[in-house]
């Protein structure tokens, strides 16, 4: 589903679950910075990436 049509959707759940799913991937790169873990992601191209928690740290700095 696109983002549109997941803002069209019926379901108020699944309106709010873009939301949900960027809170919890805020939320796994914080833990992953506090603990010292790196994470996998997949990126804009659609390749799978690994983060160390440096690279994650030096992301949330801001410029």
């Amino acid at each position: 589903m696109t983002k549109q049509d997941l803002s069209q959707a019926k379901d108020p759940d699944l309106r709010a679950s873009l939301q949900a799913m960027l809170r919890a991937a805020e939320l796994a790169r914080k833990t992953a910075v506090q603990t010292g873990t790196g994470i996998v992601i997949v990126d804009a191209q659609q390749r799978i990436v690994r983060l160390s928690a440096q690279q994650l740290q030096q992301q949330g700095k801001p410029a």
